[in-house]
């Protein structure tokens, strides 16, 4: 499944890897697994046994599937995109084996137009493959991890151990507060609030503290939603304005 997105901060989704599992809160109400669910029960090869219904809703199995025949479809096109990698899935999971990675890697370095977002809740791994030169610097390849509250916030700095590299948190959602964090050494900061039937309520002392870390440190700020049951409804203002800064300023 890649193609258009509607994720504010980005143009297009690329899968190469299918399914995953839980590795926080912030996984709880996850939309890649309702959306795995619905592929899997059209018949899509690419999500089979990826999810399971428990308790009233579907979960990720654990099962995480390789799709090869989508590895190369970034070189088919000649625009330059931002393209997030993996929307349905976690490219550095335990089950990606490393050579898979390498040759994602390789893709991504054949296309220098596109600016690939490559976004982790497994940034030790990441962080760790960079240390041991499996994985080299891109200049058109941002790194990020997700954040959802104080509980996980370790994961920024071990995304900071990768240099050289555009890096960015996002804080989404966000369903606790972050009383304080060192960003400096990363680029750019999304916050969004969490969508969907079971949505947690976002706080806006919340958001205001991110902002305020953001411009102490220098970072480039990016307010994704309110987020809720109806997420359009509740738009994606902060006190009256909208932030759509990137941390690299992109020719249209």
């Amino acid at each position: 499944m890649s193609g258009p997105s509607e994720i504010e901060w980005t143009d297009v989704t690329w899968n190469p890897v299918a399914g995953c599992t839980l590795a926080s809160a912030g996984c709880t109400n996850c939309y890649a697994m309702r959306m795995a669910a619905r592929l899997q029960a059209m018949g899509h090869k690419k999500y089979r046994g990826t999810t399971r219904k428990s308790g009233g809703r579907y979960v990720w199995t654990g099962r995480v599937n390789i799709d090869t025949s989508s590895l190369l479809a970034p070189l088919e096109w000649r625009k330059g995109k931002r393209i997030l990698v993996n929307s349905m899935a976690d490219l550095f999971h335990v089950d990606v084996p490393s050579k898979f990675i390498q040759q994602v890697w390789n893709v991504m370095a054949e296309c220098p137009q596109h600016h690939f977002q490559v976004l982790t809740k497994r940034p030790e791994r990441m962080a760790d493959m960079f240390a041991t030169g499996e994985l080299t610097c891109l200049t058109n390849v941002w790194l990020g991890t997700s954040v959802e509250n104080d509980h996980v916030v370790d994961r920024v700095y071990q995304l900071a151990r990768v240099k050289g590299m555009t890096l960015f948190i996002s804080f989404e959602p966000l369903i606790g507060p972050i009383d304080d964090v060192d960003l400096s050494g990363i680029h750019w900061a999304i916050v969004g609030g969490e969508s969907g039937p079971r949505a947690r309520t976002m706080h806006l002392e919340w958001v205001d503290r991110i902002h305020d870390i953001c411009r102490r440190d220098d970072v480039a700020f990016f307010f994704k939603q309110w987020g809720g049951i109806n997420k359009k409804a509740n738009g994606r203002q902060l006190h009256g304005k909208t932030y759509n800064e990137y941390p690299i300023e992109l020719a249209p």
